[in-house]
């Protein structure tokens, strides 16, 4: 039997301020926008980098199933300001240039560039919405 193809083509994070999501991933991290749907905080944007246009991040407002209770509403809102709602992992060929632009743009830092005990050199850091997001050093 042939192997499969599996992509990883859409993933989700939800934003709590639709302008503040943007500006961060398009003009700190460098994402091309690809989607900007919606209206106010309603909005649904999609970005991804520029050398994989097949690999896409949806920025969403968060709880607007309108299977959600408030109380679940409540407890997701504050599940996302804590950091513990949305999680990603990015890698980049220049981890101390990233966090400097990462830094420089006010985000959260969690965690400076430090070399782990699994062998991969990091840094973490919060994006507007309080997502919790990693980038590894990619291997040169």
């Amino acid at each position: 039997m042939a192997a499969m193809k599996i992509n990883i083509q859409n993933t989700f994070l939800p934003h709590t301020d639709a302008e503040a999501s943007l500006a961060f991933y398009r003009d700190v991290l460098g994402f091309e926008v690809r989607n900007d749907v919606g209206y106010a905080d309603m909005r649904w944007i999609t970005v991804g980098p520029a050398n994989q246009p097949d690999t896409a991040i949806v920025l969403t407002p968060p709880a607007v199933d309108p299977g959600i209770t408030e109380d679940e509403r409540r407890v997701i809102l504050e599940l996302i300001a804590k950091g513990s709602f949305g999680f990603i992992v990015f890698a980049t060929d220049d981890l101390d240039g990233l966090f400097e632009k990462v830094e420089a743009s006010g985000a959260d830092i969690v965690q400076e560039p430090m070399e782990q005990d699994w062998g991969v050199r990091d840094f973490a850091f919060r994006d507007p919405a309080g997502n919790t997001a990693r980038v590894q050093q990619l291997p040169a």
